[in-house]
């Protein structure tokens, strides 16, 4: 299972499983005991973080570039996917919101996998 319902903030639980941080930015006050993994190439770019937090594009056009990054990246998506398989696995990120953070389009690429 995928879950996407924590920030790298939260404390960590046995359920959580893997803990994957997946942020191209080491965030501000984590030690490396609270995640497992950490996979910088998965994150979103910062300018693209920036224009979408800051209003120059919507949600859906996020989501669209996000989407695009992940591109040549199949090789991680997959072993995500297997992972995933394995037992639980949690995908980290600073934001408070999974309805609108990468981590939820990226559960999604890696779902994609999981059903090959």
């Amino acid at each position: 299972m995928i879950k996407t319902d924590k920030t790298v903030y939260d404390k960590p639980e046995r359920t959580d499983g893997k803990r994957i941080l997946v942020m191209r930015i080491w965030p501000r006050g984590i030690s490396k005991d609270k995640i497992d993994v950490w996979m910088k190439e998965l994150g979103s770019e910062k300018d693209l973080i920036k224009k979408w937090k800051s209003g120059k594009i919507t949600w859906e056009d996020f989501s669209k570039e996000y989407r695009k990054s992940l591109k040549g990246k199949e090789e991680e998506l997959q072993e995500l996917a297997k992972q995933s398989k394995e037992g639980d696995i949690t995908l980290l990120c600073t934001d408070k919101d999974p309805t609108r953070c990468h981590r939820t389009l990226l559960a999604k690429e890696i779902e994609k996998y999981a059903k090959h």
